[in-house]
This record gives C-alpha cells, structure tokens and sequence, in this order.
C-alpha cells in the first residue's frame, strides 16, 4: 500500500459506517487523519468508530444529511473537538431501489435526490466556511458512473449523481482560487450493502457492462480518495475521476 500524506488533517466522511465510507475512514487513519464518521445507522456507527479506533482518532455523530440543523449541529461538535475541518467526503446515498420513472413513486424519487444530492450540498454549505477561514479544504464527492450514462430503472439514482457531478464542478469553479479543491469519483458498482435494495437483475445489468468483468473493490476507491483528499492533489479541481473498470467513455 502506497503511503498518503494526511498526518494532521481532520476529514468528515458521510455513510462512513460502512462501504465505501468505512474504507476511507480506514485508509484516512491509516494515512495520519483523525476521522469524523457521520451515518444515519445509530448501531453501525458505534460498532465502525469502536473498531477504527484501533487505528487512530475517530469521532461519530447520527446525522440526517437531508436536515440542515442535523448538520449544523454535528459540524459544530467536530470543529469544537478537533479544532478544524480539512476534509470533507461526501459519500452517504441511497439507490431507492429499481424500476422504470412512470412507475416509481415520487416519494421514492425525491428522497434519492435529497439525500444524495440536496446531502452533499448542505454538507458543503456547512463545512466550506471552515475551510475558507483556513485558507486549505479538499472536498471529495463521491458520484457514479449511473450519473454519466444514465442507468435504465433508476432514473432517480442516475438523476442524483448527475446533479452530484454537476454540483462538484460549479463548486469548484467557486473555490479554486481559496486553497479548496473540489473533486468528484464516478465508481461502477461496489459490492456493498447497498445491493441490498437492488433488484438482481440490476446488479447483473451493471456487472454485464463492465469490461474487466468484476465489481469495484472498496479499499481500491478509498486509494483514490485518499490522493484526492491530499496535500499532494494541488492542480486536479472540478474534475471527474473514473473507478468504472474500464466502463466509462468519457
């Protein structure tokens, strides 16, 4: 494993209790970072901080990332316990399960939308400030290949990490020249929990459009997020990096 540099910075990763989030959190210890998890899942947050612990320093809070005060809360507690916030990984979402747009519920609908993409917004809104006051950040939004092609029977998922896509770029356009950087990831599917609210056959259809005919590996997109969320990352902002196994054209 490649060693990263990010002794003394302090990130807050969103769905950090498990997946894609957990991994991060890991690779961030392992790299010199304290960890702030976030999650809404009470019970795997406290059973991923007890175990990270083990690697460094590790802080949770239950945050509904739909709910600005939620976060409001949960920033003040990091800044008043860490002092600062340097790294901001927004990787919590939901896939709202599969099905064609006629036929999906519009509450269904509009909760993908809130919480993976109205989430990274109102995360950032929050934890920006700091990062200006500090004159450094690194923002990594975590999108998919869905919000690039537009997956058939989860226009609702697709429509999120177009709109997470586009939010990474305006943002930063905004902030390029205040020391934050702000990148976004487009993985094809990892095997996590969030299969679990996945019809079979969608999981089949994205492994099928795969070319190296396997799904992604948690701690391969923690690698490239770790880089993304380094010092070392200094010229690479509004930028789209892929984890699609060779599926992305473009």
């Amino acid at each position: 494993m490649n060693q990263i540099d990010l002794k003394g910075r302090v990130a807050v990763i969103t769905g950090g209790a498990q997946g894609i989030g957990y991994a991060v959190a890991e690779r961030s210890l392992q790299s010199g970072a304290a960890v702030v998890l976030w999650d809404i899942d009470g019970p795997r947050l406290e059973q991923a901080q007890a175990t990270l612990s083990a690697l460094g320093t590790v802080s949770a809070a239950v945050v509904e990332l739909t709910d600005e005060a939620s976060i409001a809360v949960a920033t003040a507690a990091a800044i008043a316990e860490h002092g600062r916030i340097d790294i901001l990984i927004n990787n919590a979402g939901i896939t709202g399960g599969n099905g064609v747009t006629w036929e999906l519920s519009p509450e269904v609908w509009r909760r993908v939308i809130e919480v993976n993409l109205v989430g990274p917004y109102l995360t950032s809104r929050a934890i920006v400030p700091h990062m200006l006051k500090a004159g450094y950040g690194r923002i990594v939004n975590i999108a998919s290949v869905a919000g690039k092609e537009g997956n058939p029977n989860a226009s609702h998922y697709s429509a999120s990490k177009a709109g997470v896509i586009a939010l990474t770029k305006s943002l930063a356009k905004e902030l390029a020249t205040k020391g934050v950087l702000v990148n976004a990831v487009s993985p094809a599917a990892a095997k996590t929990a969030i299969f679990d609210s996945m019809a079979q056959s969608h999981i089949d259809f994205m492994l099928s459009k795969i070319p190296m005919a396997r799904f992604l590996q948690v701690g391969e997109a923690a690698a490239m997020i770790a880089w993304l969320s380094s010092e070392e990352c200094s010229f690479s902002t509004g930028a789209v990096f892929d984890l699609s196994g060779g599926r992305a054209t473009y």
